[in-house]
C-alpha cells in the first residue's frame, strides 16, 4: 500500500505533528491496521479507502484506534487532494466521529468536527503532582481538560507519566491557559495510548474551542500547541459544531510491504 507521512499543523517540515497516511484499495483487517500503526510508532496513522461517493477513516495509536483524530485527517486530506483526487477542494470521510468534512482553502485544510463542550468538575485528586503545578480549574469531556494560570505555565508542564497513565478519567490530558499572542494555548499528553506528548492534537480542540469562545466571547480564534514542534490552528466556533484549520507538508512517500 502507498504510504506518506505528513507533518500537519506545519508550514514547514519538522514541524507540526507527523501524521501517517495509509492509502488502501479496499479495508483491511483492524489488527492489520494496528501492528502497521505500532509499527510506524508515529502518534497516529491512518487508513483511508473509497466507498462508494466516500472515503472511510479509521485512526490508529501504536497502542489503540482512537474516534478522533484532527492531525491525520489533515493529513488524510493533504494526500487525497495532492496524490490521489488531485485537485479535490470538498473531501467527505465517514469515521467513528460521524461524516467529517474537510475543505481545502488555499494551502489551509479546514476540518468540521462535532463540538464537545466540557463540564466543570472538581479538582482531580493529584493532577498538581502529576504536571508539577497547580491547576486553576478541571473539565472534562473526552479528555480531562487542566485550566492553569498563564502561558509560561503550560510551557512549564512536567509531567510524571506513570501517574498520569493511571488517571481514571480522560483519554488524554490537556493543559491549557489563555494566550499570549495567541488566543489560547495548550499541550496534550496521551500516555494511555502510546504517546507521551502529542505535538498538535487537532481532535482535542473539539473541545478547547467551545471552551475558550465562551471564556473569550469569540467565534473566532488563533490557538498554538506548545509542543517541543509547535503547531498553529486556526479555530471556529460554529454552534454544535467546530471548524479547526490547519497547513500541511509532506515528508515522505513510500510503500509497506505487508
Amino acid at each position: 500500500m502507498k504510504y506518506f507521512v505528513v507533518d500537519a499543523f506545519a508550514e514547514k517540515v519538522f514541524g507540526g505533528n507527523p501524521a501517517g497516511v495509509c492509502v488502501l484499495e479496499k479495508a483491511i483487517a483492524p489488527e492489520l491496521m494496528q501492528s502497521i500503526a505500532k509499527e510506524n510508532n508515529l502518534s497516529e496513522t491512518a487508513f483511508v479507502y473509497p466507498e462508494e461517493d466516500h472515503y472511510c477513516l479509521r485512526w490508529f495509536t501504536p497502542a489503540d484506534e482512537i474516534d478522533l483524530c484532527g492531525h491525520a485527517t489533515l493529513g488524510t486530506a493533504y494526500v487525497i487532494s495532492n496524490f490521489v483526487e488531485k485537485d479535490a477542494k470538498i473531501m467527505h470521510f465517514h469515521t467513528k466521529s460521524g461524516v467529517l468534512t474537510v475543505e481545502r482553502k488555499g494551502d489551509l485544510f479546514e476540518m468540521d468536527f462535532p463540538s464537545r463542550m466540557p463540564e466543570k468538575i472538581d479538582a482531580v485528586e493529584n493532577v498538581a503532582d502529576i504536571i508539577g503545578i497547580k491547576p486553576v480549574e478541571t473539565h472534562l469531556s473526552r479528555d480531562l481538560i487542566v485550566v492553569l494560570e498563564s502561558e509560561k505555565d503550560v510551557k512549564n508542564v512536567q509531567p510524571d507519566f506513570a501517574k498520569m497513565e493511571q488517571l481514571d478519567m480522560g483519554l488524554c490530558v490537556v493543559v491549557t491557559a489563555k494566550g499570549e499572542k495567541e488566543d489560547f494555548v495548550s499541550r496534550c499528553f496521551a500516555p494511555k495510548l502510546g504517546v507521551n506528548e502529542d505535538p498538535v492534537t487537532g481532535s482535542t480542540h473539539s473541545t478547547l474551542i467551545p471552551f475558550w469562545a465562551e471564556r473569550l466571547q469569540k467565534q473566532n480564534m488563533v490557538a498554538r500547541q506548545l509542543s517541543q514542534r509547535g503547531g498553529v490552528l486556526y479555530c471556529e466556533n460554529a454552534g454544535e459544531r467546530v471548524k479547526v484549520s490547519g497547513k500541511a507538508v509532506l515528508y515522505m512517500v513510500g510503500e509497506l510491504e505487508v
